[in-house]
């Protein structure tokens, strides 16, 4: 099951510009693979566009179980609440294109 994240903080809370908030990322960055092991979550991929203050990324979870349970880590609860964080399931073009017919 693929889901789709959109996560933007605001300018003040910047973690290029905020020592406490960068520190806070770090943190959740060093902990997010062996996390998403824990859970069974894999990486798709992930993007920034620094000038939006926005971070996209695509992961392949295996149940929404998993996903609130990965969020309710301390180290992503901490990351999270410098975000507004938007999480959609999503398709590949090819399973849309079964889907519809």
């Amino acid at each position: 099951m693929l889901h789709m994240l959109f996560m933007k903080h605001t300018a003040e809370s910047c973690p290029m510009h905020e020592e406490k908030i960068r520190k806070l990322y770090m943190e959740f960055y060093d902990q997010m693979g062996p996390l998403m092991k824990k859970y069974g979550i894999k990486m798709v991929g992930a993007w920034s566009s620094m000038s939006d203050h926005l971070s996209v990324a695509v992961l392949d979870v295996p149940s929404q179980e998993a996903m609130v349970r990965f969020w309710m880590e301390p180290a992503a609860m901490a990351f999270a609440g410098y975000l507004t964080i938007e999480t959609r399931p999503v398709m590949t073009l090819e399973e849309t294109m079964k889907f519809l017919k």
